[in-house]
């Protein structure tokens, strides 16, 4: 329960979470955010960890207040935050490329939803590697991106260079978020508010992706449904037209069986 709790926290008030680990040192601070941000990229039943959030905040901590202080110095926070979405998405590839096809069969990972399964799947098929790089920017596409890429036989020299660029630029781009706009008044008086768009900003390419998907899935089924009606009808029309010739042979074999006995 009181894992649960945690990451319940970490996602409504990643700010605050910083500044609890802040109080027991930089190191230990550091060593949390490459963890938090690491298992998600790096574990594919952990796709629920706010890494966009979680960023913005540490840069925000990054920024040096009035008197040019910062409580966690820009020069150690990157590399922290630059290492750790690179290696958890060389170890989630390697999950994917032994082990990922036994996963999935097994079902025991329950957020590799089929829909979740065929958009990874499919940017894969569109984009090839770059797929990678895009993928980084999704909400729990990052995280099967990796695994999937493993899965599918990608080789690992196209894999990372587009892995180490991804996480390069989504770690670097949420953290000087942080860094140069967290300290801004508005910001610090409505942060919650801030996260909450963060959130939904990142998580608005994957709405969109799954009400497109139910909206092609009614459409496809009432298509199906239209041309079932339609063969339906045509088999009764067809059926008609047997019942009539069979009809109308039998009036003309009662006619000619008439004209014999009458002869």
């Amino acid at each position: 329960m009181d894992v649960i709790n945690f990451f319940v926290r970490l996602l409504k008030d990643p700010r605050g979470v910083i500044a609890s680990w802040i109080a027991m040192g930089v190191g230990p601070t550091l060593g949390f955010i490459f963890l938090i941000v690491f298992i998600e990229t790096g574990v594919v039943f952990m796709p629920f960890l706010p890494g966009d959030s979680l960023l913005f905040a540490a840069g925000v901590f990054a920024a040096p207040d009035a008197s040019g202080h910062s409580a966690l110095p820009l020069a150690w926070l990157l590399p922290v935050v630059w290492a750790a979405p690179i290696l958890g998405d060389q170890c989630n590839y390697w999950i994917g490329h032994f082990f990922g096809r036994k996963i999935v069969k097994s079902g025991k990972v329950k957020a590799l939803t089929p829909e979740r399964i065929a958009k990874t799947e499919g940017m894969i098929e569109k984009w090839g590697p770059l797929a990678v790089f895009l993928g980084r920017f999704f909400p729990f596409i990052r995280t099967f991106m990796p695994f999937f890429s493993g899965i599918t036989g990608m080789k690992w020299r196209r894999f990372a260079p587009f892995s180490v660029l991804g996480g390069l630029v989504w770690s670097s781009l949420f953290t000087f978020l942080g860094f140069f706009f967290g300290r801004i008044p508005a910001v610090q008086k409505h942060f919650e508010l801030v996260i909450v768009l963060i959130l939904l900003v990142s998580l608005a390419p994957t709405i969109i992706g799954a009400i497109k998907a139910a909206i092609n899935k009614r459409k496809k089924n009432v298509a199906e449904g239209e041309a079932l009606q339609a063969a339906e009808e045509a088999a009764g029309a067809e059926q008609e037209l047997e019942d009539a010739d069979a009809a109308k042979n039998a009036d003309i074999a009662a006619d000619a069986q008439s004209a014999v006995e009458t002869a």
